[in-house]
């Protein structure tokens, strides 16, 4: 089945959405700081079971084909994400539909699935955190200046973005973050884990060099009756390191 992108527009934004598939049960696709579906998602895109879902990959405002506006980070950029992305589905005409949440994308869909708990069927995270600790802090600093990283992380995103848009939005998504640290207990959304509802499922690579496992733990903990899976070699990016055992693992739990 082909991908077909548009626009669509929601709150004042026309944001940029990849679709496929004919499936009944309806997934959006979130993607992880300064990404797209294009750059995050090529192989769920690709390979996700087209009979059985309808698959949605979203750029966030100021992200991927989503701009203008520009990228910025106020105090509620999360809860502004998790109102974009149900009413992008709900302007796309799904009624229900289940979310599958990366690193910054994880944390949108979680306060999604808390705040929207009648459109949210299941819930998928990886790589999310639901608060900063200064040890995130750390390790955010260490990857704030972009020429730094590897060429291949930064070659797909220095073609979509430009290298000024992408060195200064990441910058900016530093200090974004990093503001959450002042919080008591850090905290970006642990208030709302509880409020979770829907079958809720958690994936962590044990290698993951952004984000460290207590993150993944305090979630599960927190969710009744979530799932954890954590996955020996995965790094940040398992779902496309490890796509196929990804896909394997997610569909199984979407059915």
């Amino acid at each position: 089945t082909s991908i077909t992108s548009a626009k669509i527009q929601v709150n004042g934004v026309h944001l940029h959405y990849q679709q496929t598939g004919e499936g009944s049960h309806a997934v959006l696709l979130l993607p992880g700081m300064l990404g797209s579906g294009q750059t995050d998602f090529g192989p769920q895109l690709k390979s996700m079971n087209k009979q059985l879902f309808t698959v949605v990959a979203w750029d966030p405002r100021g992200y991927g084909k989503s701009i203008p506006p520009s990228r910025d980070f106020p105090p509620d950029f999360f809860e502004r994400d998790a109102k974009d992305a149900v009413d992008l589905m709900q302007a796309l005409k799904f009624k229900k539909f289940s979310l599958l949440g990366w690193s910054d994308g994880g944390i949108t869909a979680l306060i999604a699935a808390a705040k929207y708990p009648n459109l949210i069927h299941k819930l998928v995270v990886w790589g999310a955190n639901a608060s900063v600790t200064q040890e995130d802090v750390r390790i955010y600093n260490g990857i704030r200046d972009v020429s730094k990283w590897s060429e291949k992380v930064k070659k797909p995103l220095e073609e979509l973005y430009g290298h000024k848009y992408l060195a200064e939005t990441c910058e900016a998504w530093v200090d974004g973050i990093s503001r959450f640290a002042e919080n008591s207990d850090g905290n970006i959304c642990q208030q709302l884990l509880p409020d979770i509802k829907c079958p809720t499922f958690i994936i962590h690579g044990q290698k993951d060099p952004l984000v460290p496992q207590a993150h993944a733990e305090y979630i599960h903990k927190h969710i009744k009756g979530s799932r954890l899976l954590l996955m020996p070699e995965g790094k940040h990016n398992l779902h496309l390191r490890f796509a196929k055992d990804f896909n394997r693992e997610v569909e199984n739990f979407l059915r």
